[in-house]
């Protein structure tokens, strides 16, 4: 009887300490533009989807391509022919290929 009241003791002592009020603990992980190898060719693609012509980044298209590939494949191969849809579009259409190259840059939750 001592020894089943001690565990019970014990036991409620445990689960008291182990629930804190404070619950889970959040914490944010900052996510830099300067790490993020898609961030200047996203905001080049804004740019053009807001309607701004081609201008001398074209020659660094290349240079963008090679720094996703490091990271991801698949989206450098998406990039860089999306780029080369965008260089050949007319102005009219560019708008649209930019959207559509931006939507497909973007991470997947599945």
């Amino acid at each position: 009887m001592l020894i089943r009241r001690c565990f019970l003791a014990c036991s409620c002592l445990i689960a008291l300490i182990g629930c804190e009020p404070g619950g889970v603990k959040v914490e944010e992980i900052e996510v830099k533009a300067s790490n993020d190898p898609l961030h200047l060719p996203k905001s080049i693609l804004q740019r053009y989807a807001e309607g701004q012509p081609l201008g001398s980044e074209v020659s660094g298209f290349p240079a963008m391509v090679n720094a996703v590939r490091k990271v991801d494949k698949v989206r450098a191969d998406v990039l860089e022919a999306g780029l080369k849809e965008i260089e050949t579009a007319s102005a009219s259409t560019r708008r649209t290929k930019a959207k559509e190259l931006l939507s497909k840059l973007q991470p997947s939750m599945l």
